[in-house]
């Protein structure tokens, strides 16, 4: 037993650091010389760390680049100098070397350390550069990380702020679409009623805006793509975009090729690009402005031009017109309550689509030109014939419970549905809605995410475990609209995700189908 502790004290207390580690890194023995070189305790190492763990970031590269494959190829490495991460923060820099032990699937790595000392002065010239070229590797990755960390953060605010910004907008898109079913003759209830509608729409396209970037960001804006005819996307991004035409009395110009140019596209997300930049043609063209829209074909690229005799761009801004927030001081007072996100979205959309997109002008005061260039579809043969949609409108009163905590949010919903000849009733905590589906079972039921006592999806689970909610059309209302969010519902058993303010005709639709 004395010969044992001798050898057990030995191995602990030799000159250099010894430690055995699985194929995959882990430590599995560690003596006291080397867990005192690192300042870690045995236990903090032993089946806790991988022996990577303690290396630098360049030494992490090396271990995948070089160390780990020799160890594999000819199981030993000799003579390697890396630096070993100190529990206290700094760097030890040691001599390492190992060999692989074993065969099958017990095998392990045996490692010797030895720390680095002034040797000679070349060695320390050499260790030296090499330490500053690690540690500006691995100040750069800190960097990275740190700048992840911040976008991270960002998105989390906007999809909160979104979330936050929906949930008053809700009520008061309801009550817009109550005042719309009612009959006024007082001129200044009717203009009141037209700005609250135009000023909704303003702040909802706002959030919608924040949030489209956040997902472009991400990289989680999915494109639904399939055949679309340009000339119909721009026929139609026009129409949305004709109200501020018009209120600025410009004369527009369109140009259209005879011929049809079809795009394998997403046909919501270029009317978005078209859109986008007709409204700010109108928006920095003063009052009786002329705005041109122009498509053509050249070769196998679709280019969309719209031009306007409005502000126009400086030189020096041309660069930067893409930019996120960015908009330039002639323009402020002409933004209309814009954020300055518009064109980046346009970018960002444009090349998601494999496109580009460019901006032109002479000067201040001389218009510009915005070019967007898209690939287009090979096959131009006209398959619009091949797709009809038709809409068949089912009037049926359904039995609608709305459980949402904002009590504006669902009365106002519930006075509308029950003006389309529905039975409703709501309910603003989880407990009480899932009370009254017991005793009124629904047919639909409208469910917030955010309740006080339960939540949304947890909700909607018990809901589908109850006989009478397992048929039940469960429809999400919510003002969170992450691509999470949604995946989130379907996985919780909802049929619908709708997004606050809810489309309320598109809200009729699904009831109606």
């Amino acid at each position: 037993m004395a010969t044992l502790n001798s050898i057990a004290d030995a191995y602990d207390r030799a000159p250099c650091g010894l430690v055995t580690t699985t194929v995959e890194g882990t430590i599995v023995r560690a003596n006291a010389t080397f867990c005192e070189w690192c300042g870690y305790e045995a236990d903090a190492l032993i089946n806790v760390r991988r022996i990577q763990d303690l290396l630098t970031v360049g030494g992490k590269v090396f271990h995948q680049t070089h160390w780990a494959p020799l160890l594999l190829m000819q199981r030993s490495v000799s003579e390697v100098k890396l630096d070993i991460r100190h529990s206290a923060g700094h760097k030890v820099p040691m001599l390492i070397n190992a060999v692989r032990r074993g065969n099958g699937d017990s095998q392990f790595d045996d490692f010797a350390f030895v720390i680095v000392t002034d040797r000679n002065k070349y060695e320390q010239e050499l260790l030296s550069t090499r330490l500053k070229a690690e540690e500006a590797l691995e100040a750069k990755h800190q960097a990275e990380l740190t700048l992840q960390a911040i976008d991270r953060r960002k998105d989390e605010f906007l999809a909160t702020l979104a979330h936050e910004l929906r949930n008053p907008l809700a009520p008061i898109q309801a009550v817009v679409e109550l005042l719309r079913n009612k009959e006024f003759h007082d001129p200044q209830v009717i203009w009141s009623r037209g700005v609250l509608e135009r000023q909704v729409t303003q702040l909802a396209r706002l959030v919608d805006d924040l949030l489209e970037v956040s997902r472009v960001a991400e990289g989680k804006l999915e494109l639904r793509r399939e055949r679309v005819d340009l000339n119909a996307v721009i026929r139609q991004s026009i129409e949305g975009s004709r109200g501020l035409i018009d209120a600025s009395s410009h004369v527009l110009t369109l140009t259209l090729p005879s011929s049809p140019i079809f795009l394998d596209a997403d046909s919501a997300r270029l009317t978005q690009i078209v859109q986008n930049l007709v409204n700010n043609a109108a928006k920095y063209t003063p009052t009786g402005g002329a705005i041109e829209v122009a498509v053509t074909r050249e070769g196998d690229e679709a280019v969309i031009a719209v031009r306007d005799n409005g502000i126009g761009i400086s030189h020096e801004h041309l660069p930067t017109i893409f930019g996120i927030f960015a908009q330039l001081v002639p323009g402020l007072s002409r933004a209309q309550g814009g954020l300055g996100i518009g064109l980046s979205l346009v970018r960002s959309l444009v090349e998601r689509h494999a496109g580009t997109v460019s901006a032109a002008s002479k000067g201040i005061g001389q218009g510009s030109e915005f070019v967007v260039r898209l690939p287009i579809t090979l096959d131009q043969a006209d398959t619009s014939l091949a797709k009809t949609t038709g809409k068949v409108a089912v009037d049926k009163s359904r039995r609608i419970l709305v459980i949402d905590d904002n009590e504006d949010a669902a009365l106002s919903l519930a006075m509308l549905l029950e003006i389309d000849g529905h039975d409703v009733r709501t309910a603003h905590t989880g407990g009480s809605g899932m009370d009254l589906m017991r005793q009124w079972p629904a047919e639909v039921i409208l469910l917030d995410i955010g309740l006080p006592d339960i939540n949304g999806y947890d909700l909607a689970r018990q809901i589908r475990q109850h006989p009478d909610g397992d048929s039940a059309l469960l429809i999400a209302l919510t003002g969170w609209s992450q691509e999470q969010d949604k995946l989130d519902a379907v996985a919780a058993g909802f049929d619908f995700h709708l997004t606050k303010p809810v489309d309320y005709p598109n809200l009729l639709g699904i009831l109606n189908r």
